[in-house]
């Protein structure tokens, strides 16, 4: 990890007033058992191209996201990498199932981060069982997560995977036709995440474009122009 772009704040952090609360797994939580939850909870600020965990290292912390975006990876022996996810805030990064991360999350765009211990945070979820329930839901998401993303690798054309792609960021995102969307990840990695080119990616947005089912305002941004055209491309 790059500890020069990661930043440990020692300063509290006001769960009751935070913005991202009601889409969190903190969003279970009763008024009183979230001061608990404030009371063991930090902030770290991480630059954009920088790590906030690391594959293989001891999975002490468990985060939420609350400003930004980072790209979740896994790194192949010959030293490829598989990008297997965008999470954006309100997402839980760093649930380890053993002693150590299963995959490396970088910054895309400077980010902000809700810290726990992972040893506290499981102690208050053996108070709070409301904690655990939207944990397991959570775990869920990931899931089917998962197995959307392996459909996508494994039977979808490439026009199907780039339309999936944007429809399904643009609902977690809450936003609908017309609406700008921000898309801070450059081509590349857009690539790496669809198991495409560069190049393809960049063809199939130009032709989703002049198709009129997008607008590329800039190279870090999108906005459905027609979704039930983009809808209908991504193959669901």
């Amino acid at each position: 990890m790059d500890r020069q772009q990661t930043h440990c704040c020692g300063a509290r952090v006001d769960c009751a007033n935070c913005g991202i609360r009601p889409i969190a797994i903190c969003g279970a939580l009763a008024p009183i058992a979230l001061g608990k939850l404030a009371a063991i909870a930090g902030s770290r600020r991480v630059d954009a191209g920088a790590q906030l965990i690391q594959e293989g290292e001891h999975a002490q912390d468990i985060f939420t996201l609350t400003e930004g975006m980072l790209k979740i990876y896994k790194l192949l022996p010959d030293g490829r990498r598989q990008i297997t996810g965008f999470m954006i805030p309100g997402d839980l990064v760093g649930l380890a199932y053993g002693d150590s991360y299963i995959y490396s999350a970088e910054a895309v765009t400077d980010i902000v981060a809700c810290r726990f211990r992972r040893g506290s945070l499981l102690a208050l979820m053996a108070d709070h069982p409301e904690l655990e329930h939207r944990l397991l839901s959570r775990a869920g998401n990931e899931l089917a997560a998962a197995q959307a993303q392996m459909l996508l690798l494994g039977r979808k054309t490439a026009r199907e995977r780039v339309a999936s792609f944007l429809l399904g960021l643009a609902g977690r995102l809450d936003l609908g036709q017309g609406e700008p969307m921000p898309l801070p990840m450059n081509r590349g990695d857009i690539a790496d995440f669809l198991g495409l080119t560069i190049e393809t990616v960049s063809r199939t947005l130009t032709l989703m474009r002049k198709a009129g089912q997008i607008a590329l305002p800039d190279k870090h941004s999108v906005t459905i122009a027609d979704l039930a055209s983009l809808r209908a491309a991504s193959g669901d």
